[in-house]
């Protein structure tokens, strides 16, 4: 067997592609390198590239999301986590957040590291985490 693969990419499901891919824009620096319909799958779809070698996509379907505004405590997604080098790095992050006026929970240190909290227009919960030194 081999080595269990890193993760490729993400993909989440928004509610309003424009609004959300500006917010991601904003947040990532980056221009999207794909923005188009995908004729098998019957979605939409606009892909960031992180500079790590993954993506992340953003995804909209016939019909729009259903289900409600997105809750952790369902099954499904808990949150997406962005690794950080150190907590210089995490500290770094929040002024960002803080420049950009998204609301986050500042620093939570834990015994397995440490991390901030926020979430995306469509309150999809996400996190900057820096793993102990």
């Amino acid at each position: 067997m081999a080595e269990f693969p890193p993760i490729a990419h993400v993909a989440i499901t928004v509610t309003d592609l424009e609004r959300s891919t500006r917010w991601y824009r904003a947040l990532l620096g980056a221009e999207p390198v794909l923005d188009e319909d995908e004729t098998r799958g019957g979605f939409h779809h606009t892909v960031f590239a992180l500079p790590n070698g993954q993506l992340l996509g953003l995804h909209t379907h016939p019909g729009g999301a259903r289900g409600g505004a997105f809750d952790e405590h369902r099954a499904g997604l808990d949150h997406v986590a962005f690794a950080c080098r150190d907590r210089v790095e995490l500290e770094s992050w929040c002024h960002h957040l803080d420049d950009l006026d998204i609301q986050h929970g500042g620093i939570i240190d834990a015994h397995y590291g440490s991390g901030v909290q926020f979430r995306d227009p469509d309150h999809i919960a996400l996190e900057f985490f820096a793993a102990p030194t």
